[in-house]
């Protein structure tokens, strides 16, 4: 036999299918027989995803596409798998007051049991209120997203001290002069001024 014939030999089929099932579910998936379902074993998984849309707020957000950096350990236990650790990204938005951009670095804590089917868990629990190991896979995004949404602020700041733009001028004060002001004139004075011929400077 070559020296090399071991190394040529094809890989068993059940290695082959893992290798496609986890390639074709992507890396928000993580597939439990990687773990096996003895409690108390483990395996830690370090990953960049990318955000799917809508991970985020209005004003605030995970663009999509943009790599969500995972670091995680996925532990068998009696009910299913634990998975705890953190997740970060870059988000992006705009200053609710003066509608600059913001860009800053997030990480968020992940704690979340998957309940395997038919455990004690899966039985005494609706769908929304625990997370479910599906044909030995687990879906990392929803609680990924949910933790990264809590943690997002719904009025988001450029600064603390951001004083916002002018009403008037739409101008940020941040750019203004201490004594900027517009002349404001009462709507009653205004329709009277545009009857009778304009404002005393017209005259």
């Amino acid at each position: 036999m070559p020296a090399n014939a071991l190394f040529n030999r094809p890989k068993p089929v059940m290695s082959q299918n893992h290798e496609a099932r986890t390639a074709h579910a992507g890396p928000w998936v993580i597939d439990t027989r990687e773990i096996g379902h003895r409690a108390g074993s483990s395996r830690a998984y370090t990953r960049r995803a990318p955000a799917p849309a809508g991970f985020g707020l209005d004003m605030i957000r995970v663009p999509e596409g943009e790599p969500v950096e995972l670091d995680l350990l996925a532990e068998s236990v009696v009910e299913g798998v634990l998975v705890s650790g953190t997740a970060a990204a870059t988000l992006v938005g705009e200053c609710v007051r003066c509608l600059d951009p913001i860009s800053e670095q997030t990480k968020v804590e992940v704690r979340e049991l998957y309940a395997y089917p038919d455990s004690a868990t899966d039985a005494s629990t609706d769908d929304d209120e625990v997370e479910r190991v599906v044909d030995d896979l687990i879906d990392l995004e929803p609680v990924v997203r949910d933790a990264m949404l809590l943690s997002l602020p719904s009025a988001p700041l450029c600064s603390p001290d951001c004083q916002g733009l002018c009403s008037g001028c739409g101008v940020k004060w941040a750019e203004l002069a201490p004594d900027h002001t517009h002349e404001t004139i009462d709507p009653r004075w205004a329709a009277l001024q545009e009857r009778f011929g304009g404002t005393e400077e017209e005259k």
